[in-house]
């Protein structure tokens, strides 16, 4: 694989760093290199992983970007996906649009929640699921990579568990305010953007509140060469658009042990719809771009709703109890079209019918789980998960179905045991979730594109025990050695299936195979965190019998194919502070490969394509931290690939292969005594290029021909009173 637009500068960088290097995401602040041992007292609870246990206890790859990282990189980009994307060798380049489709970790999609509540809608995935709270509500992000059912439906390539912010610790006023200002390199008035923010949160004894609100407006994105980049009328996109957020949260502490807390989030993001999309040209290497303009219909947006309730007793019985309930409701509207798929003559001429499709879900759930030692070293967590989410997508402007109203409704209950041998130098891990699974889909009718075929309703299900697995050796405290095995799982794209029946007398008992993706993840990895150093090594290998996997059709959408998918790939992160105080340099490598079974033969004959797989990674960065300033600068390699998607070798489409591309960010911040003030650039250099997805999906549409966007310098000041 070639890297041959390498610049000078993450030359020098990576050459300054190749002795030692760590995984930005879990990079530790800065501290006295004296240290040789870490602190116990700094131990990591991911509370992702249902467990109270510390994260080096867990035959486990995770990750936490923690309050300042998190601020740093969505200064720097934006959003949470965004900030994951660019700290996480593993995964896939960001499509910079509103839809996440195709944005995987390993090689297969992860599952976005708060603090526990999944934000997929599984039934009918909308890909929205990254853009669901704003950022600055979140006091950090947790990152357990690969296949598991921790939480349930969803995380086959992981779980990106976003964690709301804490309580106020002390009785009276405490609260934190944001205003920042972006613009592109040459200062259009179209491409200025802004952000305000504020939190207030109030304790008294036993009782607590917090509310806060943010506004943020974006303007259109440049490339670059300052050419308008296309505007995605049809998934969505965050460019031209406006959002805002309301969070509130109100806690009783019942006793010493016990909390019982309410929060609730609702977000919106809503395009400003006066752009419209040019066609670019591939054939010239001439992007997509946009021009003013009145689009039909209505805006495109994304609308979340959030209601949690939790009581924790952190010494029930000798153990910690943890009961969660919570409500969860979306509303996604795309952008609307004439297109072969809405055409009906029942209603308009054939070729001009105008509609717009919107995806909406509700999402109800309960979850109890309850952790304690048993005997001696032996911790034993049981616990039961329900969920019911009720999923339509509909067409706007005929009142059709175009996926008719289906319940999902899982049933759980789960065992996990750790145990901690020879004074926890070994120590043993695994248990077992199963899994009760039932759809519900009521008699419809399909859309007249697909010959209107009347289709009996049914009740599918499906049962399946999930299990893992894993040992975990840690000769001297900081040095640790693992393997596990672990299945995660989640289902095809049901709404997919059901929308394009096209073949008369279908029974859903019948037809509907809702045979789980279960994906198994088995990896070995090798963690050194001493002293100045902080590094890893992983490899990890997984598979999946029936697979869904993402196939582009002639109409340009998405269907649903199930084939067996196995990815095998190394993650390497090294991390070192250097002779210089306050300065630390760090390196993650990610190496991936998919194969996939094309003809249903049981082996894998074909690549993997862009829309399933992400490009091999290479991150470089440094970070100073002294005094009242902290700086960061940090380069993203995204090494070419190309796509054997044939099994005959003289099928190769050149125009699949990924050409590569690096972006190179910074940011500065300065504390000032009274709030910091905080400069930050993505993309440095300015480079041009084309989006990873618009490279290698849908190489002869020239609509969905995207470039990246280009040089933007955002300026903020925070304060916390």
């Amino acid at each position: 694989m070639s890297v041959r637009s390498i610049s000078a500068l993450p030359l020098l960088a990576l050459a300054m760093l190749a002795p030692a290097a760590a995984h930005a995401a879990s990079d530790p602040a800065p501290a006295d290199t004296s240290a040789s041992e870490p602190d116990e007292s700094d131990q990591v609870i991911i509370t992702a992983a249902r467990t109270e246990l510390p994260a080096s206890a867990l035959p486990l790859t995770v990750d936490v970007i923690e309050k300042e990282e998190l601020d740093q990189q969505v200064s720097i980009a934006g959003s949470v996906v965004d900030a994951v994307a660019n700290l996480s060798p593993s995964f896939s380049p960001t499509r910079q649009k509103l839809s996440g489709a195709g944005e995987t970790l390993r090689g297969r999609s992860p599952l976005y929640a708060i603090d526990g509540i999944p934000q997929s809608t599984p039934v009918r995935d909308g890909s929205r699921d990254g853009y669901t709270i704003d950022p600055f509500f979140l006091d950090r992000v947790e990152l357990i990579y690969g296949s598991n059912a921790l939480q349930g439906i969803g995380a086959t390539g992981g779980v990106v568990n976003q964690v709301v912010v804490k309580a106020p610790a002390q009785d009276g006023f405490s609260g934190r305010a944001l205003l920042q200002g972006s613009a592109g390199s040459g200062f259009d008035d179209n491409g200025l953007g802004g952000k305000a923010a504020a939190l207030v949160a109030w304790r008294g004894g036993a009782f607590d509140a917090t509310i806060g609100g943010a506004y943020e407006k974006r303007g259109v994105f440049y490339d670059g060469a300052g050419r308008l980049i296309g505007v995605d009328g049809a998934q969505g996109d965050t460019m031209a658009s406006k959002s805002w957020s309301a969070f509130a949260r109100l806690g009783w502490q019942l006793n010493e042990t016990a909390r019982l807390e309410l929060f609730a989030n609702r977000f919106e993001l809503k395009g400003d719809h006066n752009y419209v999309q040019v066609a670019g040209s591939r054939a010239t290497n001439t992007p997509s771009t946009s021009v003013r303009g009145n689009p039909a219909g209505d805006p495109v947006s994304n609308r979340v709703e959030t209601v949690n309730l939790t009581l924790t007793d952190s010494d029930l019985a000798g153990g910690k109890l943890v009961l969660q309930a919570f409500f969860n409701r979306t509303n996604d509207v795309f952008g609307g079209l004439i297109t072969s798929t809405f055409q009906d003559s029942r209603i308009a001429p054939v070729g001009t019918l105008f509609d717009q499709s919107v995806n909406q879900s509700r999402k109800l759930g309960a979850r109890f789980s309850y952790e304690r030692n048993v005997a001696g070293a032996l911790t034993a967590t049981v616990g039961f998960d329900s969920l019911w989410d009720e999923t339509e997508q509909s067409l706007l402007w005929t009142d059709r179905y175009w996926v008719p109203p289906t319940t999902f409704r899982s049933l759980a209950p789960f065992a996990q045991l750790n145990l901690g041998l020879f004074d926890d130098k070994l120590r043993l891990a695994g248990g077992v979730r199963y899994e009760d699974v039932k759809l519900k889909v009521d008699d419809f009718v399909t859309l007249a594109s697909y010959g209107a075929r009347a289709v009996s309703g049914g009740n599918p299900s499906f049962r399946d025990a999930l299990i893992n697995g894993g040992v975990i050796v840690e000769p001297v405290k900081g040095i640790r050695a693992y393997a596990s095995y672990a299945e995660g799982y989640t289902i095809a794209d049901v709404g997919r299936i059901l929308r394009a029946i096209n073949v008369p007398n279908v029974d859903i008992d019948n037809f509907l195979d809702i045979s789980p993706v279960v994906s198994n993840n088995r990896e070995i990895g090798v963690e050194v965190k001493r002293g100045p150093v902080d590094a890893s090594a992983t490899y990890f290998w997984s598979s999946s019998k029936l697979g869904g996997l993402l196939v582009l059709n002639s109409a340009g959408v998405y269907d649903v194919q199930r084939q067996r998918i196995e990815i095998e790939g190394l993650e390497v992160n090294l991390g070192v502070r250097l002779p210089l105080d306050g300065l630390r340099g760090s390196i993650g490598y990610a190496h991936l490969a998919g194969r996939t079974d094309s003809n249903g033969d049981g082996a894998v004959d074909i690549d993997l394509d862009g829309a399933n797989i992400s490009p091999d990674r290479l991150n470089v960065a440094l970070d100073y931290a002294r005094g009242p300033l902290t700086a960061r600068v940090q380069t993203g390699f995204y090494l070419s690939r190309t796509f054997q998607l044939s099994t005959n070798p003289a099928a190769y489409n050149p125009a699949t292969a990924f050409a590569g591309y690096n972006l190179t960010d910074a940011v500065v911040r300065y504390d000032i005594g009274f709030g910091g003030v905080t400069l930050a650039v993505s993309n440095l250099f300015d480079a041009t290029y084309i989006t990873y997805n618009s490279d290698t999906i849908s190489v002869s549409d020239n609509l969905r021909f995207f470039s990246g966007r280009g040089r933007v310098f955002t300026l903020g000041f925070d304060v916390k009173f």
